[in-house]
């Protein structure tokens, strides 16, 4: 079963908007704007839904939010405004393929943005930051996951001090300066 849509909200939706269409080359699909339930003076909301791939991907969608009572209120940064490492919280999109993969490292960078890049050993991963503060991932898994692993998984799951990975390399990227 796959995600239908993750919703968050967004303090800047030119940057967030230009972000998800041209470094991410997600689609925008639809924009409803809504009343803002509760609002005393005519607050309003307008929600902004990216298709993540073709034909029929997962959305993504913001709230751009009008109210006065919010006005500068909010934080968007998922991790950091709650004071943990800006890497706990953060959106992993899928990368099916190698050629997928070097391609959306290369947009990046050519979009002016640093990524950092970390093998996981069933999956390598390449990440970058969007206009709110978010981590974005783009994910790709290597392998099928065994049967020992899976056991492996269930036991260790409530473990606990389960036992401790050793820290793999990380790449940092940085984009050409021209």
């Amino acid at each position: 079963m796959g995600v239908h849509h993750i919703a968050l909200a967004t303090g800047d939706l030119v940057a967030t908007h230009r972000f998800y269409t041209q470094v991410m080359g997600f689609r925008l699909v639809k924009v409803l704007a809504v009343p803002y339930e509760g609002s005393l003076d005519g607050g309003w909301a307008r929600h902004v839904f990216y298709q993540t791939s073709e034909p029929d991907g997962s959305l993504l969608a913001f709230w751009d939010v009008h109210e006065a009572t919010l006005r500068g209120r909010f934080r968007t940064d998922l991790s950091t405004g709650l004071g943990l490492p800006v890497w706990m919280n953060h959106l992993a999109f899928n990368a099916p393929t190698s050629e997928f993969y070097s391609r959306m490292l290369a947009r990046w960078l050519s979009h002016g943005h640093e990524v950092t890049e970390r093998d996981h050993e069933f999956c390598r991963s390449i990440y970058t930051m969007d206009p709110n503060g978010i981590m974005v991932e783009f994910c790709q898994t290597l392998r099928p996951f065994s049967a020992e692993e899976v056991a492996d998984a269930e036991r260790s799951l409530l473990e606990p001090m389960p036992p401790l990975e050793l820290p793999r390399p990380v790449i940092v990227h940085r984009p050409q300066v021209s």
